[in-house]
């Protein structure tokens, strides 16, 4: 049974939000607006804190209703720097539902805009860290829902700006705690500003004691008193670096569109075309790996699937189908997908084990039980790359060697001729990644897939899968380890039909008779744990690598080319700690070098 997350909601004769659980309300009865603009705003020097700034990150504790955050966005469009970019993060052990912010928040038109650009985003309360686009604003905010002291364990961001607005230390002393209090100053950057309503003894030698100059000032309404901190020294902006992105393929797609929400314009570098390799196919599936044992993988793919649908449900035309069925396909699977679907990383519904005739009919013939998996989709690659990547500048290119030059790196080609010199490169050449970084531990499978026009299906997949293009069916598709020619087989188109007979013959039927029918091939990089490469090359700075993506590529790529464009330009990811330990690269390479290979570099 998962914990219980509600704040217990309640509202007063008079309108405002008050929570049962804590006994406390979210803001002032008598105008909560202009308590956040006087505590939180003004309380940390807003806007002149940000003035001149490229980038600035405002961290909350104790998100609530959002009406903190709203007037922030609604002060950030009015004066916020121009082309700057606000990154919020925001914590929220108990959140509110959004009918209940909605609510709330309608008490102040003013901030109609920012409200709605919030609600519009808001997201479902399962624990980790959630990413909403704001970009209306500009902005980007994380919320992370849990604990307190863990969220900021987990975070890898530095503040500029501090918003402490959790219930008062006498009802929530778990928000006020030593570990909080040392989270706030391991992840305040220099001349990071503090403000919160309460002036309790405790608070302020706690911020005291870690470093920070502490200093009452005039309350707001009823409240006699607030407090300003601050911790001494300057901002320290980096200039922002060059990049250069190995790859047009999924992942080379979601990189130039993660460094450009970062500000930065990235040179990606393509031997042939985007998708020429595995990224290519005219349909995919955006499907999570189900791990019903290790909660970090569940929690891993839950939050790059919310991320996934988030940004290709952005994309015109991007989306084939929502809903993708997993059949089962050992006597074991039943009892696995159970478990699956009772793990709190999932929204309500979002997974469903269905029985036999649940899945039969959704897919209109006779078929075993399975897991519905209702947030995973059928995706039409084309569009998704083809808008990121417009993002970037493209030079066509097969590079061929990845070597320091100064205090960054250079790509060459086959000749020793120099393609590109950047301060950041980001190796995301799918299998063409080993031939670039051979330490690596990728591995190369071998999948075929068939598909042809004019047959329907809801999307499914088992050891095989079958997925609607918008104009036909793709099907498939073969797995064949340490293969790594392209070639098309006749041989494996007959093996993909077989293995759609054997599961779902009406189908198979249908798909005969449609007529002629196209196939390709393509190299997946995998790895090991079978868990993707996504973080800096050990022991080579200014290095990154996105790849050994696996068959999960179009699930996980969005929200770790988020992380590594992170990771290169000093901004906080999107990923918790724990869960940026499962994908980095270092957690399996063993050598230091990086040799100067020669390989193509493959979408």
């Amino acid at each position: 049974m998962s914990e219980d997350r509600s704040p217990r909601l309640i509202w007063t004769e008079d309108g405002a939000p008050r929570s049962g659980r804590f006994d406390d309300v979210y803001f002032s009865r008598e105008d909560g607006l202009a308590e956040s603009r006087a505590v939180f705003l003004s309380g940390c020097d807003l806007p002149g804190a940000w003035a001149g700034r490229r980038r600035f990150t405002v961290a909350e504790l104790g998100f609530g209703t959002g009406l903190n955050i709203a007037a922030l966005l609604d002060l950030w469009r009015r004066e916020g720097p121009p082309d700057g970019r606000l990154h919020v993060f925001s914590v929220e052990g108990f959140p509110l539902q959004r009918d209940e912010a909605a609510r709330a928040l309608s008490a102040w038109p003013e901030l109609a805009e920012a409200a709605q650009a919030l609600l519009a985003v808001w997201p479902e309360p399962t624990p980790g860290f959630h990413r909403l686009d704001l970009p209306a604003f500009n902005a980007v905010l994380d919320l992370a829902v849990g604990e307190v002291d863990r969220a900021l364990a987990q975070w890898t961001g530095r503040a500029d700006a501090w918003f402490l607005d959790g219930f008062a230390p006498s009802t929530n002393p778990a928000m006020w705690s030593d570990a909080v209090m040392d989270g706030i100053a391991a992840r305040s950057a220099p001349g990071a500003r503090v403000a919160t309503f309460t002036v309790a003894g405790s608070v302020r030698r706690a911020l005291a004691e870690r470093g920070f100059e502490v200093a009452k000032r005039p309350g707001h309404g009823r409240k006699r008193e607030r407090l300003e901190a601050w911790r001494p020294g300057a901002a320290d902006e980096a200039a922002a670096p060059s990049v250069a992105i190995v790859g047009a393929g999924i992942a080379g797609a979601a990189l130039a569109r993660a460094f450009a929400d970062l500000g930065l314009r990235a040179t990606v570098v393509e031997a042939d075309r985007p998708g020429a390799g595995a990224s290519g196919f005219p349909a995919a599936l955006v499907t999570p790996r189900l791990d019903a044992g290790d909660a970090d993988i569940a929690a891993l793919f839950a939050q790059a699937l919310e991320r996934a649908r988030a940004l290709y449900a952005a994309v015109p035309g991007a989306i084939a189908a929502e809903g993708v069925l997993q059949l089962e396909q050992q006597p074991r699977d039943a009892v696995r997908f159970g478990k699956v679907a009772g793990q709190s990383v999932w929204p309500h519904g979002a997974m469903a084990a269905l029985e036999s005739d649940g899945a039969s009919e959704r897919l209109g013939e006779a078929v075993g039980g399975g897991l519905f998996m209702a947030g995973a989709l059928a995706l039409r690659p084309g569009p998704v790359l083809e808008q990121w990547l417009e993002r970037a500048e493209a030079v066509s290119a097969d590079v061929a060697g990845v070597e320091p030059h100064g205090q960054g790196w250079r790509l060459s080609d086959g000749a020793g001729r120099t393609i590109i010199e950047a301060d950041v490169v980001v190796i995301a050449a799918g299998w063409g990644a080993a031939g670039l970084w051979p330490e690596g531990p990728l591995s190369p499978v071998r999948g075929q897939a068939d598909w042809v026009e004019g047959v329907e299906t809801r999307p499914v997949a088992w050891g095989g899968y079958a997925i609607p293009t918008g104009q036909g069916l793709l099907f498939g598709a073969t797995h064949d380890r340490g293969e790594t020619a392209s070639d098309v087989r006749s041989a494996d188109s007959a093996r993909n039909l077989a293995v759609l007979a054997a599961r779902l013959p009406d189908l198979a039927g249908r798909v005969e008779a449609a007529g002629p029918r196209q196939a390709r091939a393509a190299i997946r990089a995998t790895t090991p744990d079978r868990l993707p490469l996504a973080g800096a090359v050990p022991r080579r700075p200014g290095l990154f690598v996105l790849g050994g993506l696996g068959s999960r590529g179009f699930c996980a790529a969005p929200l770790l080319a988020e992380h590594v464009a992170a990771l290169a330009v000093g901004a906080a990811s999107p990923l918790p700690l724990d869960l940026a330990a499962r994908v980095d690269p270092a957690r399996s390479s063993k050598t230091p070098g990086l040799a100067q290979p020669i390989g193509k570099a493959d979408g």
